[in-house]
């Protein structure tokens, strides 16, 4: 998986009641966009990532 620093996440709840979690890549710590990953999330929340299987990340292209 490879991401940048700004790529939105979206972590999927692992069941039906649990929400979506939405984040932000803070910092990329492995190289050439490899994790781990800085995420914030919505809440304000920051946490070093490993992603998983729910884990997916949205591309934001550069301006």
């Amino acid at each position: 998986m490879h991401a940048a620093q700004g790529d939105r996440v979206v972590i999927r709840g692992k069941t039906v009641e649990a929400p979506d979690r939405h984040g932000e890549i803070v910092e990329v710590r492995g190289l050439d966009g490899e994790p781990p990953y800085l995420v914030r999330f919505s809440e304000g929340h920051e946490s070093i990532l490993f992603p998983g299987t729910d884990f997916m990340v949205e591309h934001i292209e550069p301006r």
